[in-house]
């Protein structure tokens, strides 16, 4: 059975959507109307689709985020299609005519789509998504159909989306699309002059002009991060065998568990690897810290490390000093004065390029909230998949600080298995001793 169905798309939209390129990158401003095109992009493959039991997915950084933006559109467009069927509860649409069905997804549980095929999908804001999303689930299910993918968004600083933005231009196999405000006709001239007027210019370049360059509104670390680059502190940075190595843990319960390992060298801190990982047991980490070499200095642990686990009876630090790690627990610490203290500290940062890749691109996207009604920042950093990798580097560099004192006020030498807690507390302390 074959259907005819008419989609009106925007003229700027209309290469693509008539675009036979496996993979495409729209680089877009606010109210462009990406997420409608893209959505047209989905409806019109599953209409016409001849594979079996085709599926294909449109992915937002949250799933919630997913069904507010995408949901009523994508029932608009197929409403009038005979034979479609809507699930409200698995927000997917099924068409009856070749089973095709389009589904909605949120990055921010990925593992959710472990272990399905796609033969098309749209990653919308992919610059909010985590990287792994994409590399360790996404890619592998398109592969036995050879299905396609579109990556739209609006630039928030030089991040994942940035790369593919960048590979998109340079690749003959891509299609590539990138729509300003200024060119693209879209928003009229009267709205884009008011919208300077209450806007800074960054966030006016990077959200109506489509700036990579233009300061991610919020964030923590970018511009330092930029400055280390600009510097050359962004390098290879190899272990120094004189010195010992290090590392910070943000440890994480069914979560993501993320680790900076570092040296603390005459230059300042060096940061040569890092490591996270989710849904894995402690052994996991100290395997791959072990295969690398990354042993002898302290393990550097947040306070809560201590809490004893109902089902085991064993605390997380116990768990370390059981498998041969020297883990060191930190004092709690004010998350302000946390971010303040890396802030001072990274001009004398070095990170390895390559082995800190993954943490430099968290680190770039860290960030706080943005209060659209009140027109200010919440005063917590958002919670995201950048959030570990940012808490194991406060940590590190509270050890950083804490390897300074050491060469003023020796603490005693660790053994692998041995824990230290910190100097006696006086008698007058609250503090819960392990």
């Amino acid at each position: 059975m074959t259907l005819e169905i008419e989609l009106v798309p925007r003229k700027p939209f209309r290469p693509f959507l008539l675009s036979d390129r496996r993979w495409a990158c729209i680089v877009a401003h606010r109210r462009a109307g990406k997420t409608v095109a893209c959505i047209q992009k989905l409806v019109a493959s599953a209409v016409s689709t001849e594979k079996t039991n085709a599926r294909f997915a449109y992915i937002a950084p949250f799933y919630v985020q997913s069904k507010d933006v995408a949901w009523a559109y994508l029932k608009q467009f197929t409403q009038q299609i005979p034979g479609v069927t809507a699930n409200e509860g698995e927000l997917h649409i099924t068409f009856g005519h070749n089973g095709a069905r389009i589904r909605l997804y949120g990055a921010d549980n990925y593992d959710r789509m472990r272990g399905i095929y796609l033969d098309g999908c749209i990653l919308d804001e992919n610059g909010d998504m985590d990287p792994r999303a994409w590399a360790e689930v996404i890619r592998p299910a398109l592969s036995d159909r050879k299905g396609w993918a579109t990556f739209i968004g609006t630039p928030k600083g030089r991040n994942a989306f940035f790369d593919v933005h960048r590979m998109a231009e340079q690749s003959e196999t891509w299609f590539s699309l990138v729509l300003r405000a200024s060119e693209s006709g879209l928003i009229d001239d009267d709205e884009l002059a008011d919208a300077r007027q209450t806007m800074t210019p960054e966030q006016y370049e990077q959200e109506y002009e489509c700036s990579f360059d233009a300061a991610i509104l919020g964030a923590y670390y970018a511009s330092l991060i930029s400055d280390a680059d600009r510097e050359g502190r962004i390098t290879d940075v190899p272990l120094d065998p004189t010195l010992p190595i290090h590392t910070a843990w943000d440890l994480g319960i069914g979560d993501s568990t993320a680790i900076w390992v570092f040296q603390a060298g005459p230059e300042g801190m060096r940061l040569v690897d890092f490591l996270e990982d989710h849904g894995k047991p402690l052994s996991h980490y100290v395997a791959r810290l072990e295969v690398k070499g990354y042993r002898g200095g302290r393990d550097y642990v947040p306070h809560d490390a201590k809490v004893r686990s109902l089902d085991t009876g064993r605390s997380r630090l116990e768990t370390l000093a059981g498998l041969g790690r020297s883990p060191f627990l930190l004092p709690p610490a004010n998350l302000d004065d946390g971010i303040n203290g890396v802030r001072q500290l990274m001009p004398r940062m070095w990170f390895d390029a390559h082995e800190c890749g993954q943490g430099l691109e968290a680190l770039r996207h860290y960030r706080t909230e943005f209060d659209e009604k009140a027109k200010v920042f919440k005063p917590r950093p958002l919670h995201d998949w950048s959030s570990h990798c940012a808490d194991a580097l406060r940590y590190a560099a509270q050890g950083y600080r804490d390897l300074a004192i050491t060469k003023i006020k020796t603490k005693p030498t660790l053994k692998p298995g041995q824990v230290y807690v910190g100097p006696p507390e006086p008698e007058n302390s609250t503090r819960t001793q392990l």
